[in-house]
């Protein structure tokens, strides 16, 4: 099978259509360049909890889980990721950027998590399902009080 590259806009060919030895990177639009994730401890209390609620406060972060495992995802661009999404330091990229290979990328943009979190509220809320409600403080702020009715 033989695929002619596509014009920008006419989208990209399915992981099977690109043929064998050519690179998938050549069709695709550096989703592995624009974010990275960390995976952090499994949250078994409260105060685990509050912590990815803190997380959940900063700009551009998200949490998933995948396989039962957790992971911080900051969604940010590599500073080094040129607008035709080719890698501006190639031949001096970091060891994690030359260990990775497509074998299991995502470049059909398919990819589901098994829970993911994008607000301090869902994890608060994922929360109070797991344990029940907060019978302190708990994550959110206190309800105000009513005004009187005139």
């Amino acid at each position: 099978m033989t695929i002619t590259k596509l014009r920008p806009g006419a989208g990209k060919p399915r992981r099977s259509q690109v043929p064998v030895g050519e690179s998938l990177c050549e069709h695709c639009t550096a989703k592995c360049c624009q974010y990275f994730a960390l995976p952090i401890d499994v949250p078994d209390s409260r105060r685990d909890f509050d912590f990815i609620r803190w997380y959940l406060l900063h700009d551009r972060a998200s949490v998933f889980v995948d396989g039962g495992d957790w992971y911080l995802l900051v969604h940010t661009t590599c500073k080094h990721l040129q607008a035709d999404n080719r890698c501006g330091i190639y031949e001096t990229r970091p060891q994690i950027c030359r260990d990775y290979t497509t074998d299991n990328c995502e470049y059909e943009d398919d990819w589901v998590y098994e829970k993911y979190f994008e607000s301090p509220e869902q994890i608060a809320e994922y929360c109070d399902a797991r344990f029940g409600p907060d019978s302190g403080q708990g994550f959110r702020s206190p309800r105000p009080t009513a005004l009187p009715l005139a």
